[in-house]
C-alpha cells in the first residue's frame, strides 16, 4: 500500500500562485509515476499533469500547459504541482495519484486538497 497525502491548497485571487504537495508513505515510492487530477463541482474528474518515476518526462493537460509545473523529489517521496497564473476555472479539489510503471490507471489516490481561485 502507498498512502498519499496532499497539502498546499487554499484560497487565492486570480493571477496568483499555489504549490501543492503530495507526500507518499508506506510501500516504496520507487517505480511509480505520479499524476495530478482535479474535480470541480458538478464535473467529472480530469487529468491535470503527470510525471514519470525519474522525473524526466512530464505531461500536461492543455488547459494548464505553460502555467502549471509538476515535479518530484524521490528522496523525500514527494511530488509537487506548482500552479501559476491561476484562473477561477482552476477551482477544484486536486488529487494526486500513484500509478505503477506500465499502467494507465492509478493504483493509489490521495484524499484531495481544495483549491479556490476568486475572481
Amino acid at each position: 500500500q502507498v498512502q498519499l497525502v496532499e497539502s498546499g491548497g487554499g484560497l487565492v485571487q486570480a493571477g496568483g500562485s499555489l504549490r501543492l504537495s503530495c507526500a507518499a508513505s508506506g510501500r516504496t515510492f520507487v517505480g511509480y509515476a505520479m499524476d495530478w487530477f482535479r474535480q470541480a463541482p458538478g464535473k467529472e474528474r480530469e487529468f491535470v499533469a503527470a510525471i514519470n518515476w525519474s522525473g524526466g518526462r512530464t505531461y500536461y493537460a492543455d488547459s494548464v500547459k505553460g502555467r502549471f509545473t509538476i515535479s518530484r523529489d524521490n528522496a523525500k517521496n514527494t511530488v509537487y504541482l506548482e500552479m501559476n497564473s491561476l484562473k477561477p476555472e482552476d477551482t477544484a479539489v486536486y488529487y494526486c495519484a500513484a500509478r505503477a510503471a506500465g499502467k494507465v490507471s492509478a493504483d493509489y489516490w490521495g484524499q484531495g486538497t481544495q483549491v479556490t481561485v476568486s475572481s
